[in-house]
Formats: structure tokens, C-alpha cells, sequence
């Protein structure tokens, strides 16, 4: 156990430190959340103005955690493009033949996704507040969990077709399929009971909804915890089943390289 963390966290360091080398990949992860809470932010003011519209007075407030559910996921969707990286450089395969385990090295991945989500998390928070949203503090651990948790999911997701796929091409047309309907089928940027009942429905079983209620409800300070427990004992289920099925997803690689 205390081997596996270990090399868990010398993969985590491998991931900051390519990272700190090329830092242009995280000045545009913290630019894209800003341009969304801004642009969508100034876009739909006027929601907050439609009858049976219940998300409050401010849509800047409603939108925010969307954006950071939005951002954790779409950071998410492209984690696979590094395994395929390491694959293509052989270094998928030297890893696999060293005494580190599968599970080291996705959990590795995962660490790393979940750090970056962190800082999105706090910067879109930042940005909230300097523009004038003002939010409740146990809303931020919230916040920052929900980010996590979802992060963990489609990070995972995002290995393990990696792992099957090890085409980029493929990787990023699944993982654009994948994320852009999960995003508008919730209530990210728009309150669900003013959309189509199919929709409604379709939000009630996505993990991406899931994680938009957990953070708006805590953020707004006077959460709906039979709402909030439900979902993040979900959210973290599935994070849990997700990891495990992409770390088997190692074993379909090796069988076929």
C-alpha cells in the first residue's frame, strides 16, 4: 500500500512538473473557465427575468457553479491524450514492464487531474467574486469536491478509452461526443424546469448534474442536503467504479500491443 501511494506520487510529479515546463497548457485552462463565466455570464443576465425561472437573482451566481462543473469536465475529457502520448514516445510500455502497479499509475493521472481542477475551481470562484457573486464558505469545499469527484469520472473515462482507442483523432471526437450533450442535458447553465421534460429526466440520471447541484446548492448557503448527500454519494460511487474499470483497461492494452 505504502509503495503504491509513493508511486502514485512520483507519477503526480511527473504530470506538474511537464506541466511547469509548458505552462502556455495552464494559462489556457484558467483562461477558457473565465471566458465562460464572463461571456455566458453578461449573455443571459436576463434569465433571471423569465417567469418560473428558479435559480435566484443573480445568474451570475447560478451560472458559476455550472462553469466549474463545465471546466472540471472538459479538462477531464482530454486526460487520455497524455497516456497516448506515452504510448506513442514508448513510454506506456516501459512503465508497464517496471515495478510500478496499474493502479499507481492511474491514480497517478487521476491526482494530478483532481490538482488542476482545484485551481480552476479556485479561479472561476475568484472571478465569481470579483465580478460581484457572493457565496456561502462551506459552498467552496463543496465546490471543490463536486469538481473533483466529477474530474474523477471522466478523467478516468478518458484513460481508459485512451487505453483502447490509442488514436488522439479518436480520443478527442469520443470525448467531444461525450462531454458537450452530458453539459447542455443538465442544469449548468440553465434551470431545468424551464426545459423540455425529456431533459429534465435526462439531467435526474447525469453525473454532470449531479455535481452542478452538489456545488450550487452549497454555494448558495442554505443547501437542500437531501439533495446534496444523494448525489455526491453517487458522484463518488461512480468516480470509485470508473477508476477500477480503467485501471482493467490496462490489461486489454497489454494483451493487444
Amino acid at each position: 500500500m505504502t509503495t503504491m501511494v509513493s508511486h502514485s506520487a512520483l507519477l503526480t510529479r511527473r504530470s506538474v512538473v511537464a506541466l511547469v515546463r509548458q505552462p502556455i497548457f495552464l494559462v489556457v485552462t484558467l483562461i477558457q473557465p473565465m471566458v465562460w463565466l464572463l461571456l455566458f455570464g453578461q449573455l443571459f443576465t436576463s434569465v433571471v427575468e423569465i417567469p418560473g425561472f428558479d435559480g435566484g437573482g443573480s445568474f451570475l451566481e447560478y451560472l458559476t457553479p455550472g462553469v466549474v462543473v463545465m471546466t472540471a469536465l472538459f479538462s477531464a475529457a482530454w486526460a487520455g491524450t497524455v497516456y497516448i502520448d506515452d504510448m506513442e514516445r514508448g513510454v506506456m510500455d516501459r512503465l508497464l514492464a517496471s515495478p510500478v502497479s496499474r493502479a499507481a499509475m492511474m491514480n497517478g493521472t487521476l491526482a494530478y487531474q483532481s490538482l488542476t481542477s482545484v485551481v480552476q475551481t479556485a479561479v472561476v470562484l475568484g472571478v465569481a467574486f470579483v465580478a460581484g457573486a457572493r457565496f456561502a464558505w462551506v459552498g467552496v469545499i463543496g465546490t471543490a469536491v463536486a469538481g473533483i469527484l466529477v474530474t474523477v469520472v471522466f478523467a478516468a473515462l478518458s484513460n481508459a478509452v485512451a487505453l483502447l482507442v490509442r488514436q488522439q483523432a479518436a480520443l478527442i471526437g469520443i470525448s467531444q461526443f461525450t462531454a458537450l450533450p452530458l453539459t447542455f442535458l443538465s442544469s449548468a447553465v440553465m434551470d431545468p424546469s424551464l426545459a423540455p421534460r425529456w431533459i429534465q429526466v435526462a439531467a435526474a440520471v447525469n453525473p454532470v448534474d449531479w455535481a452542478v447541484v452538489v456545488s450550487r446548492e452549497t454555494l448558495l448557503g442554505t443547501p437542500d442536503w437531501a439533495a446534496v448527500w444523494p448525489r455526491l454519494a453517487a458522484l463518488l460511487a461512480l468516480a470509485v467504479v470508473m477508476a477500477g474499470l480503467a485501471t482493467r483497461a490496462f490489461r486489454t492494452y497489454q494483451r493487444s500491443a
